[in-house]
């Protein structure tokens, strides 16, 4: 008489290789999302660091008029080139070389002057420019 083996198959209880891909997928584009919005919000922050330091240049120039009967510009046009050299010459003129305008939020400043007035702004690398006028109108 023949005897019947029953073949016992071992269950497996790690993960498929399928359900290790779905999970890797799963976190590349979560990890994907979270980039994007990580450089959202640097950005946003650099520009309102940019902002704050302009709102303390006209805070200054009310001060430098005071003293002067003038307000301080980097140039006689509306239209200023600014530069790393510009906004050293705005720290050492308004803030006696305080260290307002920081080089991390990635602007560079100068000021124009615009008829009787003056108008500050700020350029970044990737082409972002703020202007703010002396009676504190914002411009993009």
């Amino acid at each position: 008489m023949k005897e019947n083996k029953k073949i016992k198959i071992k269950s497996s209880t790690g993960f498929s290789l399928i359900e290790l891909l779905v999970v890797v997928a799963i976190i590349g584009i979560l990890s994907s999302i979270g980039v994007v919005s990580y450089n959202g919000y640097v950005s946003g922050t650099k520009q309102k660091s940019a902002e704050n330091a302009m709102q303390q240049i006209s805070l200054a120039q009310i001060e430098y008029y005071s003293d002067n009967n003038e307000y301080y510009t980097t140039t006689e046009t509306k239209v200023c080139g600014a530069t790393s050299d510009t906004s050293d010459a705005i720290e050492e003129a308004l803030f006696g070389g305080g260290d307002v305008i920081t080089k991390e939020a990635g602007y560079d400043m100068c000021i124009g002057k615009d008829g009787t007035s003056y108008i500050v702004i700020a350029t970044s690398g990737d082409d972002k420019k703020l202007t703010i006028t002396a009676n504190g109108t914002w411009g993009k």
